[in-house]
């Protein structure tokens, strides 16, 4: 296993990913994935007597994460376990080691699942039509089983006027709306990072959603707010309507939209000054700034205000 150590995979991991498998197995090929940014992703080539198959190693080496939520890698596992239950089209679960006991590091072992991620698509309106209907159907499984609940990352009240923005008054004020009373909402099962980055296409066709390790029961609106601010940022505010207007029309009466929920997803990105999410780089985005990002954050923001102003 000697060319795996240029790849930054410990021994004692790939000696734990063997003994997962009930037949004696070799680990052929070990490839780094591009795009993760808060954990280390790893694609194995497994060997069962003739039979080779793909799988995906995360590993959760972040030790600020690790220290907030001890528990990622059995986060994670039970949000495939559930995910799929509910026929999401979601990696299954092989394994995971969530103290990393035995295989080093807080461990997931998952299939790999068909797809690549698309950010730059050849037809944006099927692109975003299928997107939202993706969500659409993540919204439509229960949630009353799963263990996981919703908490925003970001308590607004202890936000800071952000000195990089041209318009800082205006997110003193989403910051007070957002920390005052909560939106009522019904809950269902929601990814709680669901973005461009996090969705795999094969023949302009939804194939897989991933990245399951912040799953839990809440509001929809969360997750509509998380990718439509995405959007927003890598593609303008169009872009995030239009998904808006897509998601409704396949959500239905199932979902009531409220800019409150859009306002909680904005403020929980906030991190110092915005940059460019380097996934999106990693993934072959083109064309975006810090500064782009910044002028298309604060754009957002106003039209977000407006539209809290005729609710």
């Amino acid at each position: 296993m000697a060319e795996n150590d240029g790849h930054g995979l410990q021994e004692q991991s790939v000696e734990w990913v063997k003994a997962q498998f009930d037949e004696p197995v070799e680990v052929k090929n070990v490839k780094p994935l591009t795009g993760a940014t808060s954990s280390t992703l790893y694609e194995l080539v497994v060997s069962k007597e003739s039979l080779e198959c793909s799988y995906v190693l995360r590993l959760f080496h972040k030790a600020d994460w690790l220290a907030k939520e001890p528990d990622l890698a059995k986060h994670e596992a039970t949000s495939l376990q559930y995910a799929e239950k509910m026929g999401l089209p979601t990696p299954h679960l092989i394994a995971y080691d969530e103290t990393g006991e035995k295989s080093g590091i807080p461990s997931v072992l998952m299939s790999k699942m068909p797809g690549s991620v698309v950010l730059q698509p050849s037809n944006d309106e099927i692109w975003l039509d299928q997107l939202a209907a993706a969500l659409a159907m993540l919204h439509q499984k229960d949630a009353t089983e799963f263990p996981y609940e919703y908490s925003p990352y970001n308590d607004a009240f202890l936000l800071e006027k952000p000195t990089w923005s041209k318009v800082q008054n205006d997110w003193m004020r989403a910051f007070y709306i957002v920390s005052g009373s909560r939106a009522v909402s019904r809950e269902c099962l929601i990814h709680r990072d669901f973005h461009p980055a996090n969705v795999l296409w094969e023949n302009r066709q939804v194939s897989a959603i991933v990245d399951w390790v912040n799953a839990c029961r809440g509001p929809a609106g969360i997750d509509v707010g998380h990718c439509r601010v995405n959007l927003a940022q890598m593609y303008g505010i169009s872009v995030a309507n239009d998904f808006l207007a897509a998601y409704e029309r396949y959500a239905g009466s199932n979902f009531t939209y409220d800019p409150y929920w859009d306002l909680v997803s904005l403020t929980d990105i906030l991190d110092g000054s915005p940059t460019v999410y380097p996934g999106w780089k990693a993934f072959g985005m083109k064309g975006l700034s810090n500064e782009l990002v910044r002028h298309r954050l604060d754009d957002y923001l106003l039209s977000l205000l407006d539209r809290f102003d005729d609710f």
